[in-house]
């Protein structure tokens, strides 16, 4: 089972945004995550599609668009528009999830859900027809640099369960993401419970040297991939950029 490490630019230095897309896809960056934030619904503002937009002439690799916002749907087609390959949101955010993932799709981005700690699985039963990945957060969204929550890997586990059972039935596959609290301590055990896509902010951007980090994080789910195989053992398939 391959893995894809996505940092966090949350963490990143603003004052020098492009440059640290630059060096940490030099490190070995498969992925980069942006968390949209309104002060709605997170008790936090970060960025809006501009920044998206100017990101995206760097981008070797696609751009993970979070949105934490409330409503959703005017910013789906914002994003995508700016550059985002990839876009994920909140059930609670929306009125009508279907309509909202069919946006995204629409718009050729790859559709995800992003499930809260406490955020039951049950919101993905009516709608794994529309998602491309479900994003399960480890951690309280709103900050980065937070804890990892333990109960998360045994939700991973069971949400792991179902994609694996839906893959049978259809032969589509499901990617499954986390954010929050990702470290090299942290990341063997998620990778256990079948998670491939790692967000990792603080672990990445708060070290000296990212490639050593992003490199630590690979070796810590290295540890692990073989026994993660063989319990998730199927034909996976990845689109990595915008759907086709």
């Amino acid at each position: 089972m391959s893995i894809l490490i996505a940092p966090s630019l949350l963490s990143a230095d603003f004052s020098r945004l492009a440059e640290e897309v630059h060096a940490v896809q030099d490190a070995g960056a498969d992925v980069l995550h942006l968390d949209v934030m309104d002060n709605h619904y997170v008790p936090n503002l970060t960025v809006g599609p501009l920044v998206c937009q100017a990101l995206k002439p760097h981008a070797r690799v696609p751009i993970d668009v979070h949105l934490m916002v409330s409503p959703v749907d005017a910013l789906v087609g914002a994003f995508a528009d700016a550059g985002a390959a990839w876009i994920s949101f909140h059930p609670e955010a929306t009125g009508h999830v279907d309509r909202s993932l069919t946006l995204v799709r629409d718009a050729g981005c790859r559709a995800g859900l992003a499930l809260n700690p406490a955020s039951p699985l049950c919101l993905l039963d009516h709608v794994l027809d529309r998602l491309d990945f479900v994003l399960l957060m480890s951690v309280n969204p709103g900050f980065g640099g937070q804890g990892f929550i333990p109960s998360a890997i045994e939700k991973a586990r069971t949400c792991r369960a179902t994609l694996d059972r839906y893959e049978a039935e259809t032969g589509r596959h499901i990617d499954l993401e986390i954010d929050g609290g990702i470290k090299p301590e942290t990341i063997g055990d998620v990778v256990r419970a079948g998670v491939e896509v790692f967000v990792a902010g603080s672990a990445v951007f708060g070290a000296p040297d990212y490639a050593q980090a992003i490199a630590a994080l690979r070796v810590g789910a290295d540890e692990t991939t073989h026994g993660a195989a063989a319990e998730h053992a199927g034909t996976r398939h990845r689109t990595n950029g915008r759907r086709s």
